[in-house]
């Protein structure tokens, strides 16, 4: 199974990105993906998750509103639009996968995640 992260890179403050995460060597049918983020001296932290069916979305405190999480289930990608990027949002970014039972109903947890893909730094500054 492997998850490959695209789309990080340096962006102003105010600015936009879309990170992309694409899926393969696996059944995906019943797998949430979602997005962790850990900057430098900090421990990784959750950003936005969404389940296998699509329906339900999750997110990390206080991004909700300027991140959205979306899905294409036919092609096992996934993908992070970040708009309104603060200098705060600089950090790698891995697209993450664990089963639907594994996901709790505020997101996923780092200890219950199966799949990691490699970090896409995303850096905003002027």
């Amino acid at each position: 199974v492997q998850l490959q992260a695209s789309g990080g890179g340096l962006v102003q403050p105010g600015g936009s990105l879309r990170l992309s995460c694409a899926a393969s060597g696996g059944p995906f049918s019943d797998y949430t993906m979602g997005w962790f983020r850990q900057a430098p001296g900090e421990e990784r932290k959750f950003v936005a998750a969404t389940t296998s069916s699509g329906r339900n979305t999750y997110y990390g405190d206080s991004l909700q509103g300027r991140f959205t999480i979306t899905r294409d289930k036919g092609k096992n990608t996934m993908a992070l639009q970040m708009n309104d990027l603060k200098p705060e949002d600089t950090a790698n970014y891995y697209c993450a996968a664990n089963r639907d039972s594994k996901t709790t109903g505020w997101g996923m947890i780092l200890s219950r995640v199966e799949y990691w893909g490699q970090g896409t730094l995303v850096t905003v500054s002027s």
